[in-house]
């Protein structure tokens, strides 16, 4: 019994074993597969990190070779260039520069102006003209105001509300000579005004100021690649206090031509162009006076490049001196109730600097200004070359010089 008994226990002891054993076996079975497990989480992990940071840096390497590519071939946008330079400055090329004569919103023009906005002063096509042109100046015979005493012992006094100022912008007018027997027509605080006003809608002015520096300031204006300079002067005022030497603000003045000449100079080292426009002359007058004569020679000799002339109200002659024009009058352009003849002056400057005169023949009937056609502007031209010096027209209006 006593062996049964032992042998029994034997077994269960070897039973028991074999279970602790198995226990152990699978713990250490467990154990090493969670190892293993953790092991290729964490292999996952470093290879994943791996790849990310490869990842990355080709992303850096692409764009960066992107953005070379990008700066290698992509072109500059051309940006619309607005006033008054209306070209790209390094390139040089062929510009326009349109001229008129006086510009006066009489009662008359204004009549139109309410019924039919601009289109009831001018003609389409001479809008165009102005607007497409490079550069568009104009002789501006009235103050911008609402202010001011009108001039005493004047027979003509002109004033004009300085909101018709958008009328220029409409004309595309980029510069105005305030140098004239008008401008203070209403004394200082109008001429201030036309001042302001001009400022406030961005239209330059040259020829009047607040100072004699101020009056007698190049203005500059960048088209087709080069520095246009303007000056303007009057040699005709009504009292000599209107001459800004005298009085300011005032006119500049070339009675004396000494300082304008000066001017000249100055601005032709540091313009590749020099415009000059002079008020000047005797009203109604086509023949231009000895002294215009004088006074344009020395401004080319000093070195202008066109010599623009306003005052007498009527078309007078063109003349080259030393290969350079000279307009003596363009009359006047937008003004009163008719204009028999006038005319806008295009010039084109090609690369060497050199002008070509093209006449654009008008008149005005019932204060609204158009273009001449066919045997009208046939018969403007024939009668501008009878009044002027060595040139002639042609067809399409473009000024020839004669061989002296």
């Amino acid at each position: 019994m006593g062996t049964k008994r032992n042998r029994k226990l034997r077994e269960k002891q070897k039973k028991r074993r074999r279970v602790r054993m198995f226990y152990r076996v699978l713990r250490i079975i467990i154990v090493l597969f969670l190892l293993g497990i953790t092991y290729l989480l964490v292999q996952k992990s470093a290879n994943q990190t791996k790849q990310n940071k490869e990842d990355t840096s080709t992303s850096q390497i692409r764009q960066e070779t992107d953005v070379k590519d990008n700066k290698s071939t992509d072109k500059k946008p051309v940006e619309k260039n607005d006033n008054p330079a209306k070209t790209n400055e390094k390139e040089i090329k062929d510009f326009t520069i349109l001229f008129t004569g006086d510009i006066l919103f009489s009662q008359y023009v204004l009549n139109n102006e309410s019924n039919a906005g601009i289109d009831g002063i001018i003609a389409d096509d001479l809008q165009k003209e102005m607007q497409n042109a490079e550069i568009t100046m104009v002789n501006q015979e009235f103050p911008f105001s609402t202010r001011g005493a009108q001039a005493e012992d004047k027979q003509f006094t002109f004033r004009v509300n300085p909101q018709k100022v958008d009328l220029f912008k409409q004309l595309g007018i980029d510069i105005v000579t305030l140098a004239n027997n008008h401008s203070l027509d209403f004394g200082v605080d109008a001429l201030v005004d036309s001042f302001a006003t001009l400022d406030q809608a961005g239209i330059k002015y040259v020829g009047a100021g607040d100072s004699l520096e101020r009056a007698k300031q190049l203005e500059i204006i960048n088209a087709g690649g080069r520095k246009v300079g303007f000056l303007a002067a009057s040699r005709v005022i009504p009292e000599v206090s209107w001459n800004v030497e005298n009085k300011t603000p005032g006119v500049f003045c070339t009675y004396d031509s000494t300082m304008l000449v000066n001017e000249i100079k100055e601005s032709k080292k540091k313009c590749d162009y020099t415009v000059v426009y002079v008020h000047w002359g005797v009203e109604r007058n086509n023949t231009p006076e000895e002294y215009q004569k004088q006074l344009a020679r020395e401004y080319i000799d000093a070195g202008a490049d066109i010599v623009i002339g306003s005052h007498p109200h009527v078309l007078q002659g063109i003349e080259y001196y030393n290969g350079k024009p000279i307009i003596y009058s363009l009359g006047n352009f937008i003004f009163g109730r008719s204009i028999e003849k006038t005319a806008a002056l295009k010039v084109t400057i090609n690369s060497n600097q050199e002008s070509q005169l093209q006449v654009i023949p008008c008149s005005a009937s019932n204060a609204y200004t158009t273009k001449l056609e066919d045997q009208n502007a046939q018969n403007l031209y024939d009668y501008l070359e009878g009044i002027s010096y060595s040139i002639s027209i042609n067809e399409e209006g473009k000024v020839i010089r004669n061989e002296e």
